[in-house]
This record gives structure tokens, sequence and C-alpha cells, in this order.
């Protein structure tokens, strides 16, 4: 296949970036998105070019590293992570312009690369449940209801790749946020904290740049686990609960 790229390059945050062009005249159909990038790398390290930097690690879509806008659709046309889709779904001839995930929480690092600990400090805020040290517990010490645990396992699915970020007209983390907090809030081990577990997850979500959910849907359409919209209402139920809970105690 002969593709025709059209690729981000940026040095940075501060950096304005900009596009820059380059044709591959036989590309594997049967080839990965990444293992065509790495083709590509291999040309532009032949021509003295700079290689173009781009995130992953497992290649098996399980890790959520691999990311990029193609052709305006995070992770691509199909619904996959980035490394499970191949150029087989690309026909010969076609233009393909790639970029980062675009939000003012995922600054970009270089080119395609962006960086997401935002992610981990939003889980550092609330995404953990207390455990006493010690011998472990009996597995069915504490039963779970089939339908909370089979809801909780869903939300559990989230790799956290950011591509509901991406696709978000808002650049919103809702629905990232609102798997990390279910999943854990669904379970007897996560009532402790839950309460103040939803109130302190979304406040770091707010302090690290994301914009606000206006239930758009765009985030679960692409979302490659799909992780269902409708966590979003079960977060903002946790909320109300939590405020409630706050205003009573005064």
């Amino acid at each position: 296949m002969r593709i025709n790229l059209e690729y981000w390059r940026q040095n940075g945050p501060s950096d304005s970036g900009h596009f820059e062009t380059h044709t591959l005249d036989n590309v594997d159909e049967h080839a990965s998105f990444l293992e065509m990038l790495d083709v590509l790398n291999e040309e532009l390290f032949d021509e003295g070019k700079e290689p173009l930097a781009f995130d992953s690690d497992c290649r098996e879509g399980i890790c959520g590293q691999c990311g990029i806008v193609i052709n305006g659709d995070p992770h691509g046309p199909k619904r996959t992570t980035t490394c499970q889709l191949h150029m087989r779904t690309f026909k010969d001839g076609d233009t393909i312009t790639l970029e980062p995930w675009r939000s003012k929480g995922f600054p970009v690092i270089k080119d395609l690369v962006v960086d997401r600990s935002a992610f981990d400090r939003i889980v550092q805020a609330g995404g953990y449940i207390s455990v006493n040290t010690g011998a472990a517990p009996e597995a069915h010490s504490q039963l779970v209801p089939k339908g909370n645990a089979d809801r909780s396992f869903e939300a559990a699915a989230c790799i956290g790749c950011g591509a509901c970020v991406a696709a978000c007209p808002n650049g919103s983390a809702m629905l990232f946020t609102s798997a990390k907090v279910v999943h854990l809030g669904l379970l007897p081990q996560g009532q402790p904290e839950r309460r103040d577990r939803v109130v302190n997850m979304l406040a770091q979500q707010d302090d690290e740049g994301f914009g606000g959910c206006t239930n758009v849907g765009a985030c679960a359409s692409v979302c490659p686990k799909e992780i269902p919209l409708e966590l979003i209402s079960l977060l903002n139920r946790d909320l109300i609960k939590s405020y409630g809970h706050k205003a009573r105690q005064r």
C-alpha cells in the first residue's frame, strides 16, 4: 500500500508545533498501525531526520499507553486501541493525519507523546480502599450482589488511555474519573472512603485543568474498553449523597 502521512511535530508544551508529511510506498496491509510508524521512523532515520515520537508499551491492547488521534478520531476509525488498529483498515493512496491527545490536562511532551500523569494524580486523590495488614481475609467473607459485582468489573476495565478526554469537545475526564470512583464504590471494601473519594477525585480532576462534562457522549463512543456513559450518572449520584451527608453533619 502507498500511504501519505501528515503528522504533528512539537518539541514541548511551549512550542507552537506544526505538521510534516511523508509518503510510505510499501506498507504491508496486515501490519499494525504502530508497526507502520516503526517503518516511518526507519525511513526518517535513513534520511537523517529525527524519528517521530509516539507512545507504546504492550502493543496488545492492554496497557493503554498508545494513543494517537488518527484522522480526527482517538485511536482511529475503529473502536480499539491504536496498537490493535491494522493498516488493512485504510485504502491504498489514503492520507492519514496524526495528532496527539489535545487537552490542557495532557501537555505535549514531544510530537505525539503527551503527559498523562494527571490521571495518576486523580487516582491518588481517592482511588484506593482502606485495608488492615495481617492475614488475608476469607474470600467469601464479604458477599457482593451480582449486579454490583458485574458493574464494578465493567468499570474496572478502564485502562486510562485518555481517549475519552481526546474525544470530548470540552476535554473532560469524567468518564475516566467515574470508572475509578464507581468500581470501588459498588464494593463493600470501598465504603469507608466512598463519600470523600468522589469529592477528592473530582477536585483533583478540576485542578488538573480538564473541562466540564455536558453529557455529549463522545467519550463512551470511542472508549476501547466500552466503559458505559451511565457511570457518570452513578458518580453524580455519589457526589449528591456526599454533599447531603456533609450538610447534615453541619
